[in-house]
């Protein structure tokens, strides 16, 4: 049975419930039009032929709560303890009845774990599951035009069956085909993520998406709390200019200057041109007493255009007089 469902005409997602009767033999006929997704060979030889995440718990999705049922699911996979009524007053959005995608990340943030937004592929989604993090899904089970948004949480799958297990609606360990399913989560655009620790990053992200998922939740939870997540994503991606200076930017949050200087020094090494390392990386000597080395990295700084380079040239002017 699926009852948390939403009928919209506009562009905006959330979820509800709508007759299931009349819902489902819609989606039996939208989905016999749709084709089968195609799973690359390559995520076929890599992950397990059959997954099921039994430790997942459920919630059954009551009226217009499957945004708080399934955030509930995927955070108490994860150690977070909380419930459904905690938290739908703060997923829950009356006047629409159902919960959008901005706050239900949001929502994930303020409980101390990082939404990763994975990409929307099939082979991405049976990659995480395989490494044994549960998908919160977003479905249209109706019309593009007449959209009737559901989250589910993916918990596993079956290659040979061709079928996923989902906690959805009232149903725990829901299968369906790959075929139907993936129809109805293309309309959302095949939107879905993980919540994960700080330290915890997806077997498929990208360096660019990890980098906004953990600066969103830096954000919310401060530098000190994201420093996890930042040393795992320079050691994930040691080449990414980016990782490093962000983390080097977290140690110096946490006071730990040495540890700054060392990750400051490894983004200008994966990118000479990249100015405001340069810039951190010779306040950063300045601080910890080392002058000429602090003088050698500003001029870097100062050397390069850009947005940086007026502040870099005062810091190297002022350093240069002390």
């Amino acid at each position: 049975m699926i009852d948390c469902l939403e009928r919209q005409p506009t562009s905006v997602r959330n979820a509800r419930p709508a007759g299931v009767l009349a819902l489902v033999l819609m989606l039996l006929m939208l989905a016999g039009c749709a084709s089968a997704p195609r799973i690359d060979d390559t995520t076929r030889a890599a992950v397990a032929p059959r997954v099921l995440l039994d430790d997942v718990p459920f919630h059954g999705q009551r009226d217009y709560q499957c945004g708080p049922a399934s955030l509930a699911m995927a955070l108490q996979h994860d150690g977070v303890e909380t419930d459904v009524d905690t938290l739908i007053p703060q997923v829950f959005t009356p006047g629409r009845e159902g919960s959008v995608q901005p706050e239900m990340l949001a929502t994930v943030r303020r409980h101390g774990r990082i939404p990763f937004v994975i990409e929307g592929r099939m082979d991405t989604l049976l990659t995480e599951l395989d490494a044994g993090y549960p998908v919160v899904v977003m479905q249209n089970l109706s019309l593009p035009a007449w959209p009737v948004w559901h989250y589910a949480v993916a918990i596993g799958y079956d290659l040979e069956a061709r079928e996923m297990i989902l906690h959805s609606g009232m149903e725990a360990q829901r299968v369906e085909s790959f075929r139907p399913f993936d129809a109805t989560w293309a309309r959302s655009d095949r939107w879905a993520f993980v919540a994960l620790s700080p330290g915890e990053l997806p077997a498929t992200i990208s360096p660019q998406a990890a980098l906004q998922a953990i600066g969103d939740f830096e954000g919310v939870r401060g530098a000190e709390a994201a420093l996890p997540a930042w040393e795992a994503l320079s050691s994930r991606f040691p080449d990414h200019a980016m990782a490093h200076f962000a983390l080097g930017n977290a140690r110096h949050a946490a006071a730990d200057l040495e540890g700054a200087i060392g990750a400051f020094r490894e983004a200008v090494a994966a990118d000479t041109s990249l100015a405001p390392a340069w810039l951190n990386l010779g306040l950063a000597l300045e601080s910890a007493e080392r002058r000429a080395e602090a003088l050698e990295a500003l001029e870097r700084a100062a050397a390069l255009p850009g947005r940086w380079q007026e502040r870099s040239r005062e810091a190297l002017e002022r350093v240069r007089k002390e």
